[in-house]
C-alpha cells in the first residue's frame, strides 16, 4: 500500500488549543503527504467543522482549555453522526488521570498518542491506523450505509482470509446482530469464541444478549465472573447494575452502577443514571451528589437538559425542606442557584423556566420564606399565560399548590390532568402518588411502614390493632384513597366487635369523604365506589355488610392494598 497516496486523498482535522502544536501537526502531516488539513482551536470550531466537512482523519488534543475536552468532542461527534465509522479519530494527550483515562476510553477513538509528540512516533501510529482503516473500509461503509447484513457478509468474508483482523470482524458481527435484535445469532457468535478461550468482550457481549432475553440469572452470574477477573471493565458494573434494575432489585443496581461511577467518574449519563436510582431507593443525599456531578460534567456536553438541573434541585428541594439548620440552608441555597442557572442556560425552553421557578417556590416556602415562594410561584404562571400546563408543568405545579397548602386547586388540576391523560400509564401514576401522597419524603415513607403494619396485622386477624395502626398512617397522609380505604374495609370486618355500629358508619363514611377528590381514571376508583355501596347499605339497614376478602382487585370486589396499591 503507498501511504503517501493515502495521505494525499485524506481529509485531515487538527484539534488544538495551542498556536504552535497546531501548526506543528499539520507541517508532519504534510511531511506524510496529507494536503488537505484543517485545524480547529476549539471544540465548538472542531464540530461545525465536522458538521459541514466529511474528514477521515481527525487529531484531537484532550485538554483544551476552556470548552469541550477531547473526549466530549469524540462524544458530540458520534452522537450527532458527525463522524462516519469509516472516520479515524486519534486522542493526542498527556493526561494520565486514571479517571480521564478511563472516560476517554468509554467513548472508543480509534487511538491514543501521547504528548510529547515526535514526528516518527506519529507516523509510526498514523500508518497503522490508515492500514486497518483501508482493509476494513468497505465493512465500515455498510454499516455506515446500515446496511448490516451486508457488512455482516464482509465480515464473514474477511475472516476466511486468516489476517489479523478476525477478532475485530467477531466483535462487530456479534454487535450488529444485537443491534438488529437477532439475539440468537449473536449469542451464538459470542458461546462459539468462548468455548476455544475466555474472552472479556466476548463474554460482556453473552451476558448482554442474556439480559436481553430476559435471562437475567444466567447475565447476572456472567457479569460477576467479568469482575472478578476484569474489575476495571466499567461497562460490566454498567451492565450488572442493569440486570439487577430489571429484576427489581434496585439496591443491588445501586451498588454496582456507583462502583462503575468510583471508576469512571466523568460519564454524564452515568451519573444521572445515578441519581435516579438514588431517588427510587430513597436515597436523596446520594442522588444529590450524583446529580450535582451530572450538571457539573454537563456544562459543554452534547447531553446537558434541563432535565438535570431540575432533577438536582427537586432533590435538594426535599432535602432543605424544614431543615433550618446550616446543612439545611445550604441545600436551599444550592437549590435556588442550581435552578436559576437552568432558567439562565434554558431561556428559550418556556416549560424548563416555569418548572424551575415552581421548585424554586417550595424552596423558598421549605424554609418559611412565604413572600419569596408567593412571588416564584407568580413567575412561573404568568409564564404559561393561563394556558392549560402539559403534564410535566402541571404536575409541579400541583405539586407546588400541595407545598403551599392549596389542596383544592392541587386536586382540580390533578382531575383535569386525569381526564386529559388517561391513557398514559406514566403520567397516571405521576398523578395518582399525588393525589395519594402529597407530602415529602420521609413523611411517605413513614405512612408507607405504618400500611405494611397495619396490612400483617388485618391478615393475622388483628383487626383492632389494624385499625388504630391505619389511623396513624392517615395522621401523616389524610386524603390517601387506598389508605382510607383500607381503613373502611377493616372496620366493615370488624362488625360484631367492640367498636359501636354508628360509631363505625361515622369512620367509614369520613373516610369516604378523604378518598371522594379521586377521579374515576385512578386505579382505586372501582374499589371506592364498591366500598361506598356497601357503607350506604350499612347505614341503610341489617344485612351482609361484610366485604369478601379478594385477590383479584377487580370491581364489586374488596382488596386490602399493599405496598404497590396503598403507598408506593
Amino acid at each position: 500500500m503507498d501511504l503517501e497516496k493515502v495521505y494525499a486523498r485524506l481529509k485531515f482535522l487538527v484539534v488544538d488549543d495551542f498556536e504552535n502544536f497546531r501548526a506543528s501537526l499539520r507541517q508532519m502531516l504534510g511531511e506524510f503527504g496529507a494536503v488537505d488539513i484543517s485545524v480547529a482551536a476549539s471544540g465548538i470550531d472542531a464540530v461545525d467543522k465536522c458538521r459541514f466537512n466529511r474528514f477521515d482523519v481527525v487529531l484531537c488534543d484532550y485538554n483544551m482549555g476552556a470548552g469541550k475536552n477531547g473526549q466530549q468532542i469524540l462524544e458530540e461527534l458520534r452522537y450527532k453522526k458527525y463522524l462516519r465509522r469509516t472516520a479515524l479519530f486519534v486522542l493526542v494527550t498527556a493526561e494520565t488521570g486514571k479517571d480521564i483515562v478511563m472516560g476517554a476510553r468509554e467513548q472508543e477513538p480509534d487511538g491514543y498518542i501521547a504528548k510529547p509528540l515526535t514526528k516518527a512516533v506519529l507516523e509510526k501510529r498514523l500508518n497503522s491506523l490508515l492500514e486497518q482503516r483501508q482493509v476494513l473500509l468497505p465493512i465500515n461503509t455498510e454499516i455506515d450505509n446500515e446496511n448490516y447484513p451486508k457488512a455482516i457478509t464482509l465480515c464473514d468474508a474477511e475472516i476466511r482470509r486468516r489476517r489479523k483482523y478476525t477478532s475485530w470482524c467477531y466483535k462487530t458481527i456479534g454487535e450488529l446482530y444485537f443491534r438488529t435484535g437477532d439475539y440468537s445469532h449473536a449469542r451464538k457468535i459470542y458461546e462459539d469464541l468462548l468455548v476455544r478461550r475466555p474472552i472479556p468482550w466476548a463474554q460482556l457481549g453473552l451476558a448482554r444478549v442474556r439480559v436481553a432475553q430476559q435471562n437475567f440469572g444466567q447475565a447476572i452470574s456472567c457479569y460477576h465472573e467479568l469482575i472478578e477477573n476484569y474489575p476495571d471493565m466499567v461497562e460490566a458494573y454498567d451492565g450488572l447494575a442493569e440486570a439487577y434494575r430489571q429484576t427489581g432489585n434496585l439496591e443491588e443496581a445501586k451498588i454496582h452502577l456507583e462502583r462503575a461511577v468510583q471508576r469512571s467518574p466523568l460519564a454524564i449519563l452515568r451519573q444521572e443514571k445515578l441519581g435516579d436510582l438514588c431517588i427510587q431507593t430513597h436515597d436523596l443525599e446520594d442522588a444529590a451528589r450524583a446529580y450535582k456531578s451530572t450538571v457539573k460534567l454537563g456544562r459543554h456536553s452534547c447531553f446537558e437538559s434541563a432535565e438535570q438541573y431540575l432533577k438536582y434541585g427537586d432533590t435538594l428541594c426535599e432535602l432543605s425542606d424544614g431543615n433550618k439548620s446550616e446543612s439545611g440552608k445550604k441545600y436551599a441555597r444550592d437549590a435556588v442557584q442550581a435552578l436559576k442557572t437552568c432558567h439562565r442556560r434554558f431561556n428559550e425552553d418556556v416549560e424548563a423556566r416555569a418548572r424551575s421557578l415552581l421548585i424554586e417556590s417550595r424552596v423558598h416556602r421549605g424554609q418559611g420564606n412565604k413572600s419569596a415562594s408567593d412571588k416564584a410561584l407568580l413567575s412561573a404562571r404568568s409564564l404559561l399565560e393561563d394556558e392549560i400546563p402539559g403534564a410535566k408543568v402541571g404536575l409541579e405545579l400541583a405539586k407546588t399548590f400541595y407545598r403551599l397548602d392549596k389542596p383544592e386547586e392541587a386536586e382540580k388540576l390533578l382531575t383535569g390532568l386525569a381526564a386529559r391523560y388517561e391513557n398514559d400509564k406514566a403520567v397516571m401514576r405521576q398523578i395518582e402518588e399525588l393525589l395519594d401522597e402529597p407530602v415529602k419524603l420521609t413523611s411517605k415513607l413513614k405512612a408507607r411502614s405504618f400500611n405494611r403494619r397495619g396490612i400483617n396485622a388485618f391478615e393475622e386477624g388483628k383487626l383492632d390493632e389494624a385499625i388504630e395502626i391505619f389511623e396513624q398512617a392517615l395522621e401523616i397522609v389524610p386524603r390517601h384513597p387506598a389508605l382510607n380505604l383500607n381503613l373502611i374495609q377493616v372496620l366493615l370486618k370488624s362488625s360484631g366487635t367492640r367498636f359501636d355500629p354508628a360509631e363505625r358508619i361515622r369512620r367509614c363514611e369520613q373516610c369516604l369523604r378523604n378518598a371522594g377528590h379521586i377521579p374515576p381514571q385512578h386505579r382505586q376508583y372501582k374499589r371506592y365506589r364498591f366500598l361506598l355501596g356497601k357503607v350506604q347499605k350499612m347505614r341503610a339497614g341489617p344485612g351482609d355488610i361484610t366485604p369478601g376478602i379478594s385477590d383479584t382487585g377487580q370491581a364489586g370486589t374488596a382488596v386490602i392494598a399493599g405496598s404497590d396499591n396503598a403507598c408506593r
